[in-house]
């Protein structure tokens, strides 16, 4: 009767748990009792519920494990980039909503800086057509104040992302720690727990989940340790040992603000394979980047192009030799203030004599077409575009993988959930058994306590 009722007991948790996140199902396990001895061979004495057993692939768990690293991975990748492209303030495919795949010239609006730019040259022809009117002049100080506001903003824009990575890859350290410190107490827990026999089931499936989430933030490898522990490697440094943290996570300045993660105790550089920490410092270092490095450079030809032309030519009052802009990169890019607060003196003319002249505003007009050796033989336009569509193709690479990821991990989940998870009707068919098993015990014991009385009685 007894061993009945644990069946009925270990029915009764799978069904309470049923949608309890990360938990197995559990059964368990009866054999025969061992024969007693009698004159006529060894006879019958029962059943013993022996154990009470998870229901689990290792080999699934090990794999969601290492899934969960790849989707972590991807998934900050998705999320950096997404912030990224937003700092651009580009509207695309004339949605009016950013788009989260591609971004091409033939993409844009013109809402962002590619028609500004296209607008800038047009000003500065439309300076060259009529070099003496103020209306032009003052359009020209307008469109190239736009300009350079608008490469500010991105400046300031990417270097907010690169913040918000460094922040989010030290709230992630912090996690992982935490995650490191449970699971080497779950160690110890699961030791002392079975440590006179049997299996912690609860605490196991609490130390799988953490090690799902810990996936998520960074890769990492396992071996089996005593007494049912799980050893953690994270970057080729073992982390946790047993019951014992071996060492924890922290983030370091690699220089010009790129944070990454190393070992406290061993001061180890750590080289990650996976997980959002990785995710978000490829994010970082390589397209953000690459963003901000193809605007500084957009910003500093553009300072320097247009200022070799102006510098040469002529204002209307006479004067030469004032740069357009100031600056060096797109943070630092402005338009001259004398000029700003006097359109009058913008150096058009190719000579001081002919106020007319137009060969400077025309010289500064055609930048807008030429190809500019350093910008790799573009255009103003061509470069912005060409790193736009560097942006786009990126963010549509993680688009597709975090979808691609989703399914795999949707389909692993639902193999493990054929192994280890619950089935009510199952459950159902095992309570019925176990109960129907229990009756007919408790109908042996009645029969044979009714047989003793009447044995006992025959003497009376």
């Amino acid at each position: 009767m007894q061993t009945q009722m644990t069946g009925l007991s270990v029915a009764s948790q799978n069904i309470s748990n049923v949608n309890t996140t990360g938990y197995s199902r559990q059964r368990v396990q009866i054999s025969s009792s061992p024969d007693v001895t009698t004159g006529i061979g060894p006879e019958g004495n029962g059943a013993d519920a022996t154990s009470i057993q998870q229901v689990v692939s290792n080999l699934l768990n090990t794999q969601i494990q290492s899934q969960s690293s790849t989707s972590g991975y991807w998934t900050a990748q998705q999320t950096a980039l997404q912030n990224t492209q937003n700092a651009l303030n580009e509207y695309l495919n004339g949605s009016g909503t950013t788009s989260s795949t591609s971004a091409t010239s033939a993409d844009t609006s013109g809402t962002g800086l590619s028609g500004q730019l296209s607008s800038l040259f047009s000003a500065f022809q439309n300076v060259a057509t009529s070099p003496t009117s103020e209306s032009a002049r003052q359009q020209l100080i307008g469109a190239a104040q736009t300009v350079a506001a608008s490469l500010n903003n991105i400046s300031t824009q990417f270097s907010n992302v690169k913040d918000s990575l460094n922040s989010s890859l030290k709230d992630d350290v912090t996690s992982a720690n935490k995650l490191l410190t449970d699971i080497a107490n779950l160690n110890k827990q699961i030791y002392t727990s079975e440590f006179s026999g049997g299996s912690a089931n609860t605490l196991r499936d609490q130390r799988e989940q953490d090690l799902e989430n810990l996936g998520k933030l960074t890769n990492f490898t396992t071996s089996t340790g005593t007494n049912g522990a799980v050893n953690i490697t994270v970057g080729g440094e073992t982390l946790v040992s047993g019951s014992s943290l071996s060492d924890t996570l922290q983030t370091y300045d690699a220089g010009s603000g790129k944070y990454l993660v190393q070992t406290v105790t061993g001061g180890v550089n750590l080289t990650l394979t996976g997980g959002s920490m990785q995710g978000t410092i490829d994010a970082r270092d390589g397209t953000l980047a690459t963003m901000q490095s193809s605007m500084d450079n957009i910003a500093a030809q553009l300072i320097n192009t247009v200022n070799t032309a102006h510098d040469s030519g002529y204002s209307l009052t006479g004067t030469t030799g004032a740069n357009f802009f100031n600056g060096i990169n797109a943070s630092t890019i402005t338009v001259n203030a004398a000029l700003a607060n006097d359109p009058s003196l913008i150096q058009a003319s190719g000579t001081s004599t002919a106020l007319g002249d137009n060969s400077a505003a025309l010289a500064m007009a055609n930048l807008g077409t030429q190809n500019i050796t350093a910008l790799g033989g573009k255009t103003f336009s061509g470069t912005y575009d060409a790193s736009v569509a560097t942006l786009g193709s990126a963010l549509g690479k993680a688009n597709t993988q975090v979808t691609n990821q989703d399914t795999v991990s949707s389909m692993l989940a639902t193999q493990r959930s054929s192994v280890s998870g619950v089935s009510l009707d199952e459950e159902m068919t095992n309570l019925l058994s176990f109960q129907r098993a229990y009756q007919a015990s408790a109908s042996l014991v009645k029969t044979v306590d009714e047989l003793m009385t009447t044995t006992i009685g025959l003497k009376t």
